[in-house]
């Protein structure tokens, strides 16, 4: 009875079978290897997800602001100078010109998801004889909780903004020693005032914003600012986050206006993530590089083991090429199966971390992504290595002299 497998790979696999116990050691060195390179790709994603949506939840990808103010000398006509020393003028708040036509050109291309207008400007909350400095932003919150996601972070009350109601930040409210529905008097450089009652608490997560950051309805901000149907910024989103910076380029060199992407605001942030990837790259390209070696060791090891044997296939009318391709798939059957061996390793090590590794306010220290593409990848990369790997001892084995080979 004939066996459906090609010869190469009957003898393959007897070889690997016969030398049991180094094929034990190499499977386990490959799978170590392979949990290693699983189990960092996915927590590296893991914290990198968590740390962009902390940071792209709580402020916009793109924002767009007025340019600023400068000043230029008066030339009389014969062009000479009249004053040598030209200060720096001090940078009002004001509206973007012609927002609203902007607005519509933003939301007619296809890489931006969402446009809401804006108005920041600074302010000063007095509750009784207590008093603190805030940042007053005015929103329309139907749109502008796509962009940031305050309603995530309310901790009393709720996201809902009257026009005579405010949000302010867990530190301000102890500050001020206020609670939920207390009256706060707002007041701002231009004159403006208003009794606004406080109708949530947020808590982004960072003491600085929570101290200053405010929200009050769109035209409420604009009163208190002096900016009747003007907005200080729009704030975009867009379909590919890493594309911001060059999105944000493209559109201060089309309209009037001052474009910073998240990238720009972030440049640490930004410089840390791309350190991670870098990390990792080079751990996996280390851990392949010794698992290729390790392959390798073990099969030139198999090839001097079974010299004897190779010549008497030779002598008996094997072909190199079949020599070659036994040790061949020798490899990338050592590569497939300590994949899956290190995939599976990888996948529980990585459930366990996830469970046990905490942060300081008992939350997951970063989500749980175990992709499928991670685990075909990291399967084809070690049987591809494998292969490579057998490269160097197939060509020795099959290049072995059978005579020579039968006589040692």
């Amino acid at each position: 009875m004939k066996s459906w497998l090609p010869f190469e790979w009957i003898a393959a696999v007897r070889f690997l079978l016969e030398g049991l116990m180094q094929t034990l050691v190499i499977l386990a060195g490959i799978a170590i290897g392979v949990g290693v390179i699983v189990f960092m790709s996915a927590m590296l994603a893991g914290l990198q997800a968590n740390f962009i949506k902390r940071v792209l939840t709580s402020q916009p990808q793109i924002q767009l602001i007025a340019p600023d103010q400068v000043a230029r000398p008066q030339r009389y006509d014969n062009g000479t100078v009249e004053a040598a020393i030209v200060q720096r003028p001090t940078q009002r708040v004001l509206s973007i010109d012609q927002w609203p036509k902007i607005r519509v050109e933003m939301q007619n291309r296809p890489d931006i998801v969402t446009v809401a207008p804006t108005v920041a400007g600074s302010g000063l909350a007095l509750r009784g004889d207590t008093n603190r400095a805030i940042t007053l932003t005015g929103i329309d919150p139907e749109v502008y909780f796509r962009i940031v996601r305050l309603p995530d972070y309310i901790v009393a009350g709720d996201s809902q903004i009257t026009s005579e109601g405010i949000l302010i930040g867990t530190e301000l409210a102890n500050d001020l020693g206020a609670s939920l529905g207390d009256k706060l008097n707002v007041t701002t450089a231009t004159g403006g005032n208003r009794i606004l009652t406080i109708n949530g608490i947020f808590d982004l997560g960072n003491k600085g914003v929570n101290q200053r950051s405010t929200f009050v309805a769109l035209r409420t901000a604009q009163s208190l600012l002096g900016l009747i149907g003007g907005v200080t910024s729009l704030d975009l989103t867009v379909t590919d986050i890493y594309a911001a910076e060059t999105i944000a380029r493209e559109i201060a060199a089309m309209l009037p206006v001052q474009a910073d992407s998240w990238i720009k605001t972030n440049a640490q942030f930004f410089t840390a993530v791309q350190a991670q990837q870098n990390s990792n790259t080079l751990i996996r390209a280390f851990v392949g590089l010794s698992v290729a070696f390790g392959i390798a060791a073990v099969l030139i090891v198999s090839v001097i083991q079974r010299s004897k044997d190779i010549g008497i296939l030779r002598a008996m009318g094997t072909k190199r090429e079949q020599i070659l391709r036994v040790f061949l798939i020798q490899g990338g059957i050592l590569g497939f199966l300590g994949a899956l061996v290190g995939s599976a390793l990888g996948a529980f090590a990585l459930i366990v971390w996830h469970r046990y590794a905490r942060q300081v306010d008992g939350s997951e220290l970063f989500p749980l992504i175990l992709e499928t593409r991670l685990f075909v990848m990291s399967s084809a990369l070690a049987t591809l290595t494998g292969v490579v790997a057998a490269i160097a001892p197939a060509l020795r084995a099959a290049n072995l002299d059978p005579v020579v080979a039968i006589r040692g």
